[in-house]
């Protein structure tokens, strides 16, 4: 079984996809503690003047002694009025528009008291629409013990993994010792950030995946893992180390 994590975060990036897209399990990491000026409430679209930040305001008093699961959206500004708007305005002239715009439309006029709550809703729907299968798992139901790599290590202990997907930042804190003697195979994600067909100018990336959607619609998986590894690459190179 093949087994990734992520924190949650707000309109992810294409690359997060293609990790879990190489999985078997994901296990959305709603434990951690919340980070600000990161991406777990905030993310950049395509606009005709340039990207944008969209972001979540949240109640950081006392943030430091919360979980992401426990941090609290500040609805005392109209944030979702502004990010449904800009997400309208920028995108209304895409092809797949149609496609997606009811979803925004239903997520921005509901009330939301948890960023994770709210970023779950998200990244459910987006593995749905980009044809991601994979079991859906959350940390919160667990008792992983531990930090950084001793706490990946235990996540996967307890859920029976035999190999483990690390984002590229992994190799910075990762004990690969500590996994090999578990018999449980490492791989450091290399995302190449593939190109595609965008309104308004040159091409950005490494922005939010709606851009992807509202423009390639079907294709977008696709595009999501085009040069990059597949889950099958990966099983064939396990299979080929344990012989």
């Amino acid at each position: 079984m093949i087994l990734t994590a992520h924190q949650p975060v707000y309109l992810p990036w294409i690359g997060l996809f293609h990790k879990i897209a190489l999985a078997d399990k994901f296990v959305f990491f709603n434990e951690v503690q919340y980070l600000p000026k990161d991406w777990m409430n905030r993310n950049k679209i395509k606009t005709a003047t340039g990207e944008i930040w969209l972001t979540v305001p949240v109640l950081r008093k006392g943030y430091r002694e919360h979980k992401t699961s426990e941090i609290e959206i500040n609805n005392s500004t109209n944030w979702k009025k502004k990010h449904l708007q800009s997400i309208l305005m920028n995108y209304r002239k895409a092809p797949f528009f149609e496609d997606y715009a009811p979803f925004f439309e239903d997520v921005y006029n509901k009330e939301w008291q948890y960023l994770a709550d709210l970023n779950e809703h998200m990244l459910k729907w987006f593995l749905e629409h980009l044809n991601i299968k994979v079991e859906f798992l959350k940390a919160s139901d667990f008792d992983f013990q531990g930090t950084k790599s001793d706490l990946v290590l235990d996540m996967c202990m307890q859920l029976g993994a035999k190999a483990y997907i690390f984002g590229s930042l992994g190799k910075d804190y990762a004990k690969i010792d500590d996994f090999t003697k578990a018999g449980i195979s490492v791989i450091f994600q290399d995302y190449k950030h593939p190109t595609y067909q965008q309104m308004h100018g040159d091409f950005i990336s490494h922005i939010s995946v709606i851009d992807l959607l509202f423009n390639c619609g079907p294709k977008s998986r696709d595009i999501i893992m085009s040069n990059n590894i597949s889950k099958g690459e990966i099983i064939e190179n396990m299979a080929k180390n344990n012989t």
